[in-house]
């Protein structure tokens, strides 16, 4: 058996060789992740300069757009240089890192999503109250507890659960760094790591499921028995979240589906392109989805554009 801390090294099997094509990948790759820096950051600053969008709504979704900043800075410079490369090997510790921070990513971004779900549910449901609901103060401490937390239990995921364990392989059968892969190369007990993922997903991700659809319940309640101009008003705003919700959600569940069951019979290609969808489709839609659906950001948009 060896030790995880003597693993210098895991390789990533399910790169192939593409000759002359990995050009084209890495034109391709590095095209997206100019995009999505570009509009990401851009609808950033455009969020914190204007003070007419320093409402809960904008505010989260600056925080998502910052989300999408991290994992994506996690995945994109990685895929860059293995592209590239004819040895895919990555060291042990830049592979828990990345773990690490692609984890943190699909957590953050779920639980953002599901506090902009409730944040929905307060402004169509009680808009009289809503401001009283949704202070300065409780949209810092929701923000706060979504990172810290996600960070907190990725912390001991991979670094308390996942490194320590006795490892009897390095190869990881995808094109990035996954925590699932690592402990089945396991020849040490890893029941704690099952335990704490089964506890994990009934408690908290089932919670956030149940929050987003009870929320998502109400609203429409309210939208069928409103007036047409809260109909208007309810579509304009939970469409594009609703739409970036089932985008990531789709993404994630082909991600547990292959990694939790055998799926050989599929093509290299579409088994490269399923597990990288989740990373990739969310930080490049999100912006284009907000910035294009939600007037208040579109008119601030033009307004700075012409100014400059």
């Amino acid at each position: 058996m060896v030790n995880a801390t003597q693993v210098s090294f895991f390789t990533l099997s399910a790169y192939f060789d593409t000759g002359v094509f990995k050009y084209l990948y890495f034109i391709i790759i590095i095209s997206l992740y100019i995009v999505i820096i570009c509009t990401n950051l851009l609808l950033i600053v455009v969020i914190c300069k204007n003070r007419s969008l320093h409402e809960p709504m904008y505010l989260f979704l600056c925080s998502l757009f910052v989300n999408e900043l991290y994992g994506s800075t996690g995945l994109f410079p990685f895929l860059l240089v293995q592209i590239l490369s004819d040895i895919h090997t990555v060291s042990a510790s830049l592979c828990f890192m990345q773990i690490f921070c692609l984890y943190t990513y699909g957590l953050t971004e779920f639980w953002t999503l599901a506090v902009m779900s409730y944040d929905r549910y307060l402004a169509i449901c009680y808009p009289l109250q809503y401001h009283t609901r949704m202070t300065s103060k409780k949209i810092a401490v929701l923000i706060a507890l979504t990172w810290l937390y996600s960070f907190l239990v990725h912390i001991l995921i991979v670094f308390g659960l996942t490194a320590p364990l006795q490892l009897c392989g390095n190869i990881i059968n995808k094109v990035y760094c996954d925590n699932y892969y690592v402990v089945k190369l396991a020849c040490s007990d890893t029941t704690a790591n099952n335990i704490f993922g089964l506890v994990h997903m009934f408690t908290v991700i089932f919670a956030l499921i149940i929050l987003i659809l009870f929320s998502y319940m109400r609203i429409l309640k309210v939208c069928f028995s409103g007036s047409k101009q809260t109909r208007q008003k309810a579509l304009s705003t939970c469409t594009p979240h609703l739409f970036s919700l089932l985008n990531f959600s789709f993404g994630a569940f082909f991600e547990i589906m292959q990694s939790r069951f055998n799926m050989n019979y599929l093509p290299n290609m579409l088994r490269i392109f399923l597990s990288l969808y989740w990373l990739t489709f969310q930080p490049l839609i999100n912006p284009l989805l907000y910035g294009l659906k939600m007037s208040k950001i579109r008119i601030v948009y033009e307004k700075v554009a012409l100014n400059h």
